[in-house]
C-alpha cells in the first residue's frame, strides 16, 4: 500500500513550550505507502492465515514509541487542519493529474501510532490473501532486458483513543502463528514511527463502506515538521497532496488494487519448493549475475521461483510508479497552494540522503526501507521525464491496463516506455 514514510536522522527539534511537553528523538522523516482494494473473498490459506494478527496488533501497540507529547489544544487543531487539508488537496491533485473528476471526496482518518498499528494489522490479511483464480498479466514477458478502518483519534499522548469496535482477526492458530504475530507486531511498532500517511485500497471505509482508506499519522507529521523547521500548515497540506494522489490513482483506476493483490498473492504462495530446487535457484542466480536489489529484497529475489520473481518485479515497478507519480504531483501543485514547497522539498530530500549510523543502516536494509526510498527517486524521475516529453494526458495512458505499465528496464529509460506504449 502506498505509504509516506520518514527517514530518521537527528535534527534540531522546535521545542515550543506551549505545545510540546517532550520531543521524540527517534521520530522519523517522511516517506509514503502502497494501495489495494478490500475483497473479503479469500482463496486458499496462505501467509495471512499463518499469522496471529490480533497478537501482532497487541504487541505493536505495547512496544511502539509514543511520539511527541503535545497539548490537547494543539492536537485538536492539528487534527482539524489535517482533515481539512485532505479535502483541500483533492482539487489541485485532480487538476494536475486529470484523474477522478466527479468522484466523491472521502473523509481521511487521522490516527496516532497505536491507531495505525491497529489499522495495518486489520489490512494486512486482506492484502496478503490471494484473489480467487487470479489472472495476472505479465508485461515483463515483452521486456527484452528482463503498503485502515478502525481509525483511532489522537489523544495527544500517543496512547490512542476511540479505537472503534473492529479488532484484527486472529486468523492463524498455534505456536507458529503466535511467533509470527509477535514478529509482525515488532515490525509494525518500528514502522509506526516512520509513516506519515498511507492510502490503503484493500480496506473499506468504516463510515461509507466504499473501498479505500486514507490515513494520516498525526504525531509523526508533527514531529517531522518541527525537526525540519518548516511551516506546519504548508507541510501538512504537502503530505496530504501525496496521499490524496494515491487515493486518486486507485479510485480512478479500480483495476490497480486487484492487480497489486494478485501479484502479492503469487509472491506469498504457500506452496513450498523442495530444498534442492531452492538451492539450485540460488546457485544459478549467483552464477548468472541476474540484477538484484540490495539487502533483504535482493535475497528474496534469489530465493524466489521464476513466477514469484516476475510478480516481484511487477509489484516493485507498480510501487515505483505510484510513489514517483505522487512525488511529482505534490511538487507540481506548486507555490500557489503550498507557498514554501521549495523549502520543504529541499529539507525533505536532505533528510532522505543524510548519513545514518550503522544500526539504522542495518535495520533499513533488513526491512527494505532503502529500496522504498529509491522508489520515490526513480519513480519521480520517470514521471517527470514522460510528463515533460508528452504531457500529463498522454502519460495517463500508463493507467490503462497491466500492459501499459512500465517494464523494469523502462523505469530508468522512460523513452523506451514512450516508444512502446504511446
Amino acid at each position: 500500500m502506498p505509504l509516506l514514510t520518514s527517514d530518521r536522522k537527528d535534527v534540531p527539534v522546535d521545542n515550543s513550550p506551549a505545545d510540546l511537553a517532550t520531543s521524540d528523538p527517534d521520530a522519523p522523516d517522511p516517506g509514503i505507502a502502497d494501495p489495494g482494494i478490500a475483497d473479503p473473498g479469500v482463496a486458499d490459506p496462505g501467509i495471512a492465515d499463518n499469522v496471529d494478527w490480533g497478537l501482532a496488533a497487541s504487541v505493536g501497540r505495547r512496544i511502539a514509541r509514543p511520539g511527541p507529547r503535545i497539548t490537547r489544544y494543539t492536537a485538536d487543531a492539528a487534527r482539524a487542519e489535517l482533515l481539512d487539508a485532505s479535502v483541500r488537496a483533492e482539487g489541485p491533485v485532480r487538476d494536475v493529474t486529470g484523474l477522478a473528476d466527479g468522484l466523491a471526496v472521502p473523509t481521511a482518518r487521522v490516527l496516532d501510532r497505536s491507531g495505525w498499528i491497529e489499522a495495518a494489522a486489520t489490512s494486512m490479511p486482506a492484502m496478503l490473501s490471494a484473489l480467487p483464480d487470479p489472472a495476472v498479466t505479465d508485461p515483463a514477458a515483452t521486456d527484452p532486458a528482463a503498503t485502515d478502518p478502525g481509525a483511532t483519534g489522537f489523544d495527544g499522548t500517543g496512547t490512542g483513543s476511540d479505537t472503534g469496535d473492529r479488532e484484527p482477526a486472529q486468523r492463524g492458530g498455534g505456536l507458529g502463528a503466535k511467533m509470527a504475530g509477535a514478529q509482525a507486531g515488532g515490525l509494525l511498532a518500528f514502522l509506526s514511527s516512520a509513516i506519515l500517511g498511507q492510502y490503503d485500497p484493500f480496506s473499506a471505509d468504516p463510515e461509507t463502506g466504499d473501498p479505500g482508506v486514507l490515513m494520516l499519522v498525526m504525531p509523526n507529521i508533527i514531529a517531522v515538521e518541527r525537526q525540519l523547521r518548516v511551516d506546519p500548515s504548508d507541510f501538512r497540506l504537502w503530505v496530504c497532496l501525496h496521499e490524496v494522489t494515491h487515493r486518486v490513482q486507485f479510485s480512478a483506476n479500480p483495476w490497480l488494487a486487484d492487480y497489486m493483490r494478485s501479484n502479492v498473492g503469487v509472491l506469498t504462495d504457500a506452496d513450498d519448493d523442495s530444498v534442492a530446487a531452492m538451492v539450485t535457484r540460488i546457485t544459478e542466480g549467483l552464477r548468472g549475475g541476474r540484477p538484484r536489489e540490495k539487502g533483504v529484497i535482493g535475497l528474496m529475489q534469489l530465493l524466489q521461483s521464476p513466477e514469484q520473481y516476475a510478480a516481484f518485479e511487477r509489484v516493485l515497478v507498480l510501487g515505483t510508479l505510484l510513489e514517483g507519480h505522487a512525488d511529482h504531483v505534490m511538487d507540481a501543485v506548486g507555490p500557489a497552494h503550498v507557498p514554501t514547497v521549495a523549502t520543504i522539498r529541499e529539507a525533505f530530500d536532505r533528510r532522505r540522503s543524510a548519513p545514518r549510523n550503522p544500526v539504522q543502516r542495518l535495520l533499513r536494509a533488513l526491512i527494505g526501507m532503502d529500496a522504498k526510498m529509491a522508489q520515490y527517486v526513480r519513480g519521480k524521475a520517470f514521471v517527470d521525464h514522460v510528463v515533460d516529453a508528452v504531457g500529463m494526458p498522454a502519460f495517463n495512458t500508463v493507467w490503462t491496463s497491466p500492459e501499459t505499465m512500465p517494464l523494469m528496464s523502462e523505469i530508468d529509460q522512460p523513452d523506451r516506455w514512450i516508444e512502446r506504449v504511446l
